[in-house]
């Protein structure tokens, strides 16, 4: 097979041929090439969501060039020799070729660069190490990027133990590229250098390694790689509040099974113990959203209990005490950790579609209502409508709001 890109629509698009002549006009021709993801991609069929550059030009000519061309240029990274484009709305990272002059595990000090070569043996991934011409012409600097990248083959660029020193986020985003890339067995010398040097995952910022996570556990089927991750204990270092992985391999073949959207929080969810006192203190580790976190609190909590039996009527009450979103969550976690026989498949596909589609009714009465009916300033008010509520509920929630209102007055009546 020829190393050349299929015409992918954006190697052709205009707005990325107004980035590449603004680049070559300031510094002749091939001295800028597409890189990494977009080539991957585009090489191995699927689509690309990025379109990254590498050039010769440092950050400031990368600069003047673009503004020159009338574009948009955006100093994102300029230390690191990255600056973002913008032609016709669409951004494009460009970054400056790059060698590495002293790592620590965690950060990188470069110095710039007008090898290829250099640039590339300080990637990842030969599957990431790879270039293109504006022709769609591969540039292999490695020699191996290509081959692996068809095979679904993810190894470290030379010596794995080497990459990962230089930054031991390598380590989750090898088991990200495997579960998004991998095919067949794992590069043997890239898992073990991972399961060798994993202590070195807890040097790591939070926020770099919960995204990495999220990412991974947000592939089509992350199962296989996560279970690498156990196997090796990375998965320890990176999520000790995990537990068995057998909830989390059922979730992942309902949500294939049933079409349901992939949801890397809920797969996070799936991962721990059953308990949401976890999900504040993972949280605050992970530097998770607030957002997250009351996600993954509520998923976990135990009540109200759900079993693929429940009727109807059992489902719209649980959904109008604890919210769609969260009966969904929890009806999934449970489906997945359910013993054979509890609940036939379609019962459970069932619970969840009727939570998804059920229009909560709102309470029709108010304190005006409860005051009306000869309710007490005060706690009386709240106490009344908290026992026509539940009457209300009990009741499947019946539009009657006349029977809502004896209802309330016979309460207050009592009350009094």
């Amino acid at each position: 097979m020829s190393d050349r890109l299929a015409e992918a629509d954006w190697l052709t698009d205009s707005r990325t041929a107004a980035v590449m002549d603004a680049l070559e006009a300031a510094g002749g021709d091939d001295c800028a090439r597409f890189v990494g993801g977009c080539v991957r991609n585009s090489l191995i069929g699927r689509p690309a969501d990025d379109v990254d550059i590498a050039t010769t030009l440092r950050p400031d000519e990368v600069i003047a060039a673009l503004r020159a061309a009338g574009l948009k240029a955006v100093p994102t990274g300029v230390e690191h020799g990255t600056v973002t484009a913008v032609s016709q709305g669409r951004p494009y990272e460009i970054t400056t070729l790059r060698r590495d002059v002293e790592t620590d595990g965690r950060r990188a000090v470069v110095a710039f660069t007008d090898d290829w070569a250099e640039d590339a043996h300080r990637r990842d991934f030969t599957l990431n190490a790879l270039y293109a011409r504006r022709d769609g012409a591969i540039l292999d600097p490695t020699g191996r990027g290509v081959a692996d990248a068809r095979a679904g083959r993810i190894a470290f660029v030379g010596d794995p133990e080497a990459r990962i020193r230089e930054d031991f986020l390598r380590i989750p985003r090898f088991f990200r590229f495997f579960a998004l890339y991998g095919k067949g067995e794992p590069d043997a010398a890239s898992l073990a250098a991972c399961e060798a040097l994993k202590a070195g995952i807890a040097n790591l910022a939070a926020e770099r390694v919960s995204k990495e996570l999220l990412k991974l556990l947000a592939a089509e089927d992350p199962r296989e790689s996560v279970a690498l991750m156990a196997a090796t204990g990375v998965l320890a270092q990176v999520l000790p509040e995990a537990g068995g992985l057998e909830r989390f391999d059922a979730l992942v073949e309902i949500e294939a099974g049933q079409l349901f959207e992939t949801e890397a929080l809920l797969r996070l969810a799936a991962l721990l113990t059953q308990d949401p006192g976890v999900a504040p203190a993972l949280a605050r580790r992970l530097r998770l959203s607030n957002a997250e976190r009351d996600r993954l609190a509520a998923a976990l909590e135990a009540g109200p209990a759900l079993t693929g039996a429940m009727s109807p009527r059992d489902v719209r009450r649980a959904v109008y005490r604890i919210g769609a979103a969260v009966f969904r969550d929890r009806a999934k976690l449970a489906w997945a950790s359910a013993a054979p026989g509890d609940g036939a498949l379609s019962d459970w596909r069932g619970l969840v579609a009727l939570a998804e589609s059920w229009p909560v009714p709102l309470f029709p009465l108010t304190g005006a209502d409860a005051k009306a009916a000869g309710a007490a300033e005060g706690p009386a008010v709240g106490q009344a409508l908290r026992e026509v509520e539940a009457w209300w509920v009990d009741e499947d929630f019946p539009d009657d709001r006349a029977a809502a209102m004896a209802r309330l007055r016979n309460v207050v009546g009592r009350l009094n």
